[in-house]
């Protein structure tokens, strides 16, 4: 580009070639002569190989190109793009490159001078990289919206590239209308028409869509009538219309005229990159709201749609659109709406139109009412004294602005105060004698504080002040009185000797409550919230109850202090009927009780789970009809209709024992023909009384034409082979009666003419009794009363159902539904309900229900999970009051703990006997650890023989150990680690090692799995296995192949030989660069030797720094402690890059004698090539590394969990060095086999010089010999992360591991000629040299690694050379 006044245009050319063709690009019949008089045409490097199309010829490649041609005068741009718009393609290569075939040309960027800059922007389907719009100026204003991620414009093309880019693979959905009449046979997808029809056409497709950029498929997808109807998707990169209109017309030449294409029917639907905002992001009643919808796609022709209220948008008095297109490059539109109330709640669609094309984007928003809290009245004495009058607002909007206003007869005004952190304004009032005179006593003023948000919303409260004179104050001493008499029918103990005095204290300490004003009226499902105000901030206690005296659980009100008072709000999300009454927010303070009290209102309304449905799902002939069903279990006065689409359809009611019925047919007949097939959803909605309503789930509905139809049934339906569906068990073939529903969904396939069971989840009678008392009692406001009573109920309707819940893993997922429910109500569990509960999960975790178990597991792989978790819960929250031991025992489980006393506690000592499984264990925790818990505290230890099975079913066999899974659990939080130390029996000893593990519930997307961390086996004594661990949760055993024994005579000869053979190496790669450095001017003369020993240098020392770091590792890693994970996470890291780097040195070595064979002619200078060398040395690994580290370290699955090492088992990092490595040992083996048929049939005029030659005979010998043995020993090291590996590759991996230094040494560095004899002439005496010389001739004492040698001999015949009969010097 030569100065901002040029134009530059930059277009992608896609050119395909057979693998034996050279690239040889021909512009000339592709740009007209006379436009490239002043054009400089500048050819790119290909940037990116494409997968080869389908062709004939199975090697043919798809290449894309980046060519630039720039302009003086931008006149000639738009004749160059109209001539591209005409081509036809393929153009089709010349006759002497008939394999080169140009696919298409895309303009893809165009730089125009803008002002004294120039703007480079991107044509429609393609965008700059991120890194070139973080590197470089984007276009003002243009690209904010896009910030640090991908932009459209640029300040000035980059000098060193890329282009812009495509957006990446999108699918177009479209349809294209053939001018036939409609064979039925289209309906059949298995007809022989509809075959041949989506053959003829795909191929027609394939033709026409290959020619866009990006072209991935294209697959016919159905046939409709309308004529014929064909939907087709197309997957590509972003194609712009101009593009698409030449697919299809190329489609249109390419398909047979009998087909009678109709090219004005091509319609498509696509979604892009659309930014759909909202401002502001919390939209209040009266707030002015503007959503704006952001398209890189040009076009004004966009149209917006409110869903909830079925309109289209126009302007009007509060709606307000505008569209525009910025700077020829972005789509804007924008809605405003103005004085925003609750019915403008919903979803929004803003749709783009451009040519066939419609963008489409949804938004949804949601109005809130702004809600204000003060006091309604209040009563001012004019002493003087300050008053301060305050209002809250509930939802925090950062107001702009609170007003205060006042009406009345006096004026008395105030000093406003704010304070946004509360979301509170205080007015303090100071009312004297001459302001509010005797004769003005009791006048009223009305004061009124206006919130305003920033957006326009505004809210006000009013606030009544009675002003009284001084000395006319009411003590409303009558009013005090009645609230002291209530309080004392409330107390239980009183003092009748002191009641004077306790009165008196109560007044004194009387808080003034002020709770909300509003009426409470709300349906069921619906939320609400009730606020209660103190003036007084000290309290002793504040709670809730009902007008019964209930009170309500703590988990529905949160309390706290104010700057002038404290504040408790009852928040209730869903709301039921038994919330329906009366409330008291009652403040304590010493004897002193402060009440207020509100009445809520709750509509009955049915909850949307409660709905059942009939059908799930179901298909339908076109011209057939369906029963539609809703059920509730209540018959109350419900406005019932059935919704389809837009249209509404009355319900007819039935009532059949417990549940209520409402039924709607419809019939598809009249409406089938422009409908089929399609899928559709129907609703049904109840209205009650307060005209508040509940949608259903959806029923959804396959409308089919019924030729395949196989299986019928009237309860089920119709279906296709293969078809699956799913129906509520309440409405199926499962007996059931109208009083005792049963639930679950039960799985149905249509196999061969029949409907089968595929899957049964239905959950008996009196269990789904059970499920829905539980999710009914998790939502009651008295939920800690009544869980006592349930969990009984819960005990004795689980034993007498005992053979259903082994039978049916529907019930048993119920059982374990119902416990986790319960699980997180109580605050406290006293050992009458741990007993039902361990009652219950007695029954679960039975022998019988094992299979059941490995059913469920398959099906939903976190329930074992769930209730071990549940348990966890339950024993968290045990107090007992009664006795300081706790026991419970069944055959299934037991349960052992103890309650902190104040004193010196003794050690925690638990024991575990199961007879009937023959397992044993027990549990210790010291008493030093014991006496940092609070006293009441309690320690409890579960045990389960069985449960281990079950959480075991995903784990390899030879893992398995039979043994407890004990959970330990203490009331008190614990900070500090806390250790605790157990002892399990373990049946399956099979002479593996034993690993103690915990079940971490984080791991596996959170289903659970064990984990080793923080624990370690402590001793292993014939079938016992002592553990230690230093926090609590659920432990066992495992098994572990993966690793010898530490005590076994394995794991101490692997010791032994990895830790004098990393000294030896260590030694020997300090001796390899000491070598080095002695004999570096002797063997550096030329050009390829001095590279060779760069590489030789670094990768000595890359192994060298490695060893150190691998000894750090080991010297960090300790069985017996948890693991430093910085330090280790520091070593593996430095491990990790220098074993890399050893590697990366070695390519680097095998590439340089590539290119000193290969390119003769080039000649790069010595330092290029070592940038090169230290650039692909160093950088590579380190990129990898640090990728490797960034992506797995913050879920801290890194390293091993008991190795500093890349991990294996949870993330597979250790791939990220194995795959480098083995991957340049290919590459190295392959440059070897090349280069020594390169030197044995050497071309003419490419043999190099005889030093050079000298030189890359040493790299060859030094490569051929390195990288196997290099690539050798870590194939090994793989194969024994595998579990069950056998102690041969253990022992060899360790063998040729800690040797790798020596290896070095030898074959690197003593093996080179020229180094030897540098060496000799550096330190041998001259009799010696003579003796050298002689024993050279004579063969009798040759130099085990000289050329002459019998050893060295063979290697260089390996290598085409024949070793001279004396030295010779170069």
């Amino acid at each position: 580009m030569k100065s901002p006044g040029s134009s530059s245009l930059c277009f992608m050319l896609i050119v395909i070639y057979f693998s034996q063709a050279t690239l040889n690009l021909n512009l000339e019949p592709i740009i007209h002569p006379s436009i490239l008089q002043e054009q400089e045409l500048t050819g790119k490097e290909p940037l990116s190989k494409r997968q080869a199309v389908a062709t004939s010829s199975p090697v043919a490649k798809d290449y894309t190109v980046d060519i630039e041609i720039s302009f003086e005068n931008a006149s000639f741009l738009e004749p160059i793009k109209a001539y591209l718009n005409n081509l036809s393609f393929p153009v089709l290569g010349n006759s002497t490159d008939e394999s080169t075939d140009i696919l298409s040309i895309v303009v893809t960027t165009v730089c125009r001078p803008t002002g004294n800059e120039v703007w480079c922007s991107c044509k429609a389907g393609y965008r700059w990289p991120r890194e070139r719009c973080l590197h470089n100026l984007t276009c003002q204003g243009h690209d904010s919206s896009l910030s640090g991620h991908h932009c459209n414009c640029l300040k000035q093309l980059p000098p060193k590239g890329p282009f812009c880019q495509p957006q990446g693979d999108v699918t177009l959905r479209m349809s294209v209308r053939l001018n036939v009449d409609f064979p039925e046979d289209l309906k059949n997808s298995s007809s022989a028409l509809y075959r041949s029809y989506k053959t003829d056409l795909e191929i027609a497709f394939w033709k026409g869509y290959s020619t866009l950029s990006g072209f991935k498929s294209v697959i016919v997808t159905g046939f409709r009538p309308g004529s014929v109807v064909v939907s087709f998707e197309v997957t590509a990169t972003t194609p712009s219309p101009e593009s698409i209109h030449k697919a299809n017309e190329q489609v249109i030449q390419s398909l047979n005229q009998t087909y009678k294409m109709d090219y004005s029917s091509f319609q498509a639907v696509t979604s892009n990159e659309t930014k759909f905002s909202v401002i502001p992001g919390v939209i209040f009643e009266g707030d002015t709201v503007t959503l704006m919808c952001e398209n890189e796609v040009l076009s004004s022709n966009v149209s917006w749609y409110h869903v909830d209220r079925n309109i289209d948008i126009q302007n009007s008095s509060r709606f307000f659109v505008y569209t525009s297109v910025f700077n020829n490059m972005t789509s804007v539109s924008r809605l405003t709406i103005h004085n925003t109330t609750q019915s403008d709640a919903g979803e929004y669609i803003c749709k783009l139109t451009l040519d066939i094309f419609e963008y489409e984007s949804r938004k949804k928003i949601d109005v809130t009412a702004i809600r204000i809290s003060a006091i309604k009245e209040m009563k001012v004495t004019c002493d003087n004294n300050p008053v301060s009058l305050e209002c809250c607002s509930e939802k925090n909007a950062n107001w702009s602005n609170i007003e205060w206003k006042q009406e009345g007869e006096i004026n008395i005004p105030g000093t406003p105060e704010t304070n946004q952190e509360f979301n509170c304004s205080k007015y303090t009032i100071k009312a004297n004698g001459t302001q509010c005179p005797s004769g003005s006593s009791g006048t009223k003023v009305v004061y009124t504080c206006e919130f305003i948000s920033t957006h326009g919303a505004r809210s006000s409260k009013d606030i009544e002040v009675t002003f009284t004179s001084v000395g006319d104050n009411s003590s409303h001493k009558g009013e005090a009185h009645e609230f002291l008499r209530h309080m004392m029918e409330m107390s239980t103990v009183q003092s009748t000797t002191g009641n004077s005095v306790e009165t008196t204290k109560a007044q004194e300490q009387q808080a003034n409550l002020t709770i909300t004003p509003d009426p409470i009226s709300v349906s069921e499902g619906q939320n609400f919230s009730i606020i209660c105000n103190s003036d007084v901030s000290n309290y002793d206690e504040v709670y809730w109850n009902t007008s019964a005296g209930t009170k309500i659980h703590q988990k529905f009100y949160t309390t706290r202090r104010c700057p002038h008072g404290a504040e408790s709000v009852l928040t209730v999300e869903t709301s039921t009927r038994e919330w329906n009454g009366t409330y008291h927010c009652i403040f304590k303070y010493k004897n002193s009780y402060s009440i207020a009290t509100k009445d809520v209102t709750v509509h009955p309304l049915p909850l949307q789970p409660n709905i059942l449905i009939d059908p799930l799902e179901a298909a339908v002939p076109c011209k057939g009809s369906y029963n539609f069903k809703c059920c509730i279990e209540e018959d109350e006065d419900y406005e019932v209709t059935f919704q389809m689409d837009s249209l509404f359809f009355p319900a007819a009611k039935e009532v059949n024992g417990k549940q209520v019925c409402y039924k709607y047919r419809h019939n598809f007949t009249a409406n089938s023909t422009p409908w089929c097939p399609k899928n559709i959803e129907m609703f049904c909605h109840f209205k009650n009384v307060a005209n508040n309503s509940v949608r259903s789930p959806s029923m959804k509905l396959d409308l089919v034409s019924g030729r395949n139809v196989m299986c019928l049934d009237p309860v089920i339906g119709v279906g296709e082979p293969g078809k699956v569906i799913q129906k509520l068990c309440q409405f199926s073939h499962i007996p059931s009666s109208p009083d005792s529903l049963i639930g679950g969904v039960i799985t149905y396939k249509c196999e061969g003419c029949q409907w089968k069971v595929k899957r049964n989840d239905c959950i008996s009678a009196p269990i789904n009794s059970l499920l829905r008392l539980a999710k009914a009692l998790i939502k009651s406001p008295s939920q800690d009363e009544k869980l006592l009573t349930y969990l009984h109920h819960l005990s004795v309707s689980t034993s007498n159902v005992e053979h259903e819940i082994s039978s049916f893993p529907g019930n048993l997922g119920a059982i374990i539904n119902i416990l986790d429910l319960l699980s997180t109500v109580p605050t406290e569990v006293n050992l009458k309900m741990m007993t039902h509960i361990l009652s219950t999960v007695n029954v679960i975790l039975g022998k019988p229900t094992l299979s059941t178990w490995k059913i469920l597991q398959q099906q939903q792989t976190n329930e074992s999970s769930r209730l071990l978790d549940s348990m966890e819960r339950f024993s968290r929250a045990l107090q007992s009051e009664d006795s300081t031991d706790l026991s419970i025992s069944h055959t299934n489980v037991q349960m052992r703990g103890i309650v902190i006393k104040t004193g010196n506690p003794k050690d925690y000592r638990q024991s575990f006997v199961f007879s009937d499984t023959d397992l044993w264990g027990n549990v210790v925790i010291d008493q030093s650890q014991l006496e940092s818990l609070q006293p009441d505290s309690s320690i409890v230890t579960v045990a389960f023989p069985t449960l281990k099975t079950i959480l075991a079913q995903d784990i390899q066999a030879e893992n398995f150990a039979k043994s407890l899974v004990m959970t330990t659990t203490v009331s008190d939080h614990i900070t500090l680690p806390f250790r605790i130390s157990m002892t399990f029996k373990n049946n399956n000893p099979s002479g593996r090692v034993p690993r103690c593990v915990f079940w971490n519930f984080n791991l596996a997307n959170h289903t659970g799995g064990w984990d080793s961390d923080g624990c370690y086996v402590k001793e292993v004594d014939g079938d016992s296995v002592s553990c230690t661990c230093d926090h609590l949760t659920s432990f066992s055993i495992l098994m572990s192949p993966d690793s010898p024994d530490p005590s076994s005579l394995l794991k101490i000869l692997l010791d032994i030989i990895s830790y004098i053979g990393l000294g030896f190496s260590i030694l020997s790669l300090a001796a390899c660069l000491v070598v080095e450095a002695v004999v570096w001017k002797s063997v550096t003369k030329n050009r390829t030797s001095y590279m060779r020993h760069i590489c030789i240098v670094n990768i000595a020392t890359s192994l060298l720094v490695a060893d150190i770091w691998f000894i750090v590792a080991a010297a960090i890693h300790d069985h017996h402690y948890p693991l430093n994970e910085t330090a280790c996470v520091a070593a593996t890291f430095f491990v990790h890059f220098f074993y890399l780097s050893v590697f990366f040195w070695m390519l680097t070595l095998g590439l340089m004698l590539f290119y000193r064979l290969v390119f003769i002619l080039h000649d790069a200078s010595k330092s290029v090539q070592k940038a090169i060398a230290f650039s692909l040395g160093y950088g590579c690994p380190l990129v990898i590394s640090v990728i490797t580290v960034g992506a797995t370290q913050p879920q801290e699955v890194y390293t091993r969990k008991n190795a500093c090492w890349l991990n294996w088992e949870d993330t597979k990092a250790l791939l990220a060095f194995v795959i480098p490595a083995l991957i340049i040992v290919v590459v190295n083996v392959t440059i070897t086999v090349v280069v020594i048929t390169k030197i044995l049939r050497p071309s003419i005029g490419d043999k190099p010089s005889k030093q050079e030659k000298s030189s890359l005979f040493q790299i060859s010998k030094s490569i051929g010999v390195l990288t196997p043995l290099l690539g050798l020993t870590w194939g090994f090291g793989l194969s024994t992360v595998f579990q069950g590996s056998n102690a041969v590759f253990h022992i060899v991996f360790t063998l040729l591991n800690a040797f790798q230094g020596l290896f070095i040494l030898l074959f690197g560095c003593l093996w080179d000629q020229k180094v030897q004899e540098a060496l000799l002439n550096k330190f041998s005496l001259s009799r010696w040299s003579s003796q050298h010389s002689k024993s050279t001739s004579l063969g009798s004492s040759t130099p085990v690694f000289s050329m002459s040698s019998p050893i060295s001999r063979r290697f260089n015949n390996l290598f085409g050379k024949t070793a001279p009969k004396t030295p010779s010097r170069q």
